[in-house]
């Protein structure tokens, strides 16, 4: 299997100038978000209340941090380069993100291969000295599955689309993803650059019946325990507790209001 190398590419500061237009009066009141695009053979447009936030943004990638001023968000995902984001979009989802909150959107699918979107909270509190912190998630279309590292189990009967989180010893970590119950890899082997002080999270997408399971990695830095340290990725004092389920934190007491899939759309597109 292949591995991707993730860069923002760019879009971060494309979504940053798009939302610099937000009212003044939100200027401190504001979430840093990453977005992970994890839809096979699907490049998309992303939208954020209204007006066009990453272009051509393509599968297989991520954006951010970028920090959103607080509040309802409305997104909506149309197929790459649709007039001024017109018509039904492939995804659309009204988030509630909550000051000093620190989240991913993953758009992905579902075991089952339909798409959806599902936010995640990015623990991004200190790590120990001479530890960093894995994160897996399960955001593809498969079965449960298991985390090798160095070809022994570390995380096992993972399910779509939950996560799993490890403080391990900093340094580098060969890692595979193997269907649950077996060491046979899927995805990988792997080499993970896990540095002392840093969160990587790591994203299993695409499809295991079509053939294109893949990694999208993501990673924040600055999370030394050091009393000085301030996550890179996260606001100081940032209110939430890690580990606090994402519809709690993201998406507050409105939930999500609207995922909205156009499955066939969506299906079409990738062929």
């Amino acid at each position: 299997m292949r591995r991707t190398t993730l860069a923002a590419c760019g879009v971060a500061a494309a979504l940053a100038t798009t939302l610099a237009v937000a009212p003044a009066a939100f200027a401190q009141e504001t979430g840093t978000v990453y977005v992970v695009h994890g839809i096979p053979d699907t490049p998309v447009d992303v939208y954020v209340d209204g007006t066009r936030a990453l272009d051509d943004f393509q599968p297989g990638t991520s954006a951010g941090p970028v920090d959103l001023p607080a509040g309802s968000r409305e997104v909506a995902v149309f197929p790459a380069d649709a007039a001024d984001g017109s018509g039904e979009p492939l995804l659309s989802a009204t988030a509630d993100l909550p000051a000093g909150g620190n989240v991913t959107l993953v758009a992905h699918l579902t075991e089952g291969g339909d798409p959806t979107v599902t936010p995640f909270v990015n623990d991004v509190s200190s790590v120990p000295a001479g530890q960093a912190r894995l994160v897996v998630r399960h955001t593809a279309a498969a079965p449960a599955v298991d985390v090798l590292a160095g070809g022994s189990p570390v995380v096992s009967g993972l399910t779509n689309p939950d996560q799993e989180a490890l403080e391990v010893p900093a340094g580098t970590v060969s890692a595979s993803v193997a269907a649950a119950g077996t060491t046979e890899p899927v995805i990988g082997p792997a080499d993970l650059d896990l540095a002392e002080g840093t969160a990587t999270f790591v994203h299993a997408i695409g499809s295991l019946e079509a053939g294109n399971l893949d990694l999208v990695v993501v990673t924040v830095d600055g999370l030394h325990s050091a009393p000085s340290g301030v996550p890179s990725g996260a606001p100081s004092g940032s209110p939430y507790e890690p580990g606090a389920p994402a519809w709690m934190l993201l998406l507050g007491v409105g939930g999500l209001a609207a995922v909205t899939v156009g499955a066939a759309r969506v299906a079409a597109a990738r062929r």
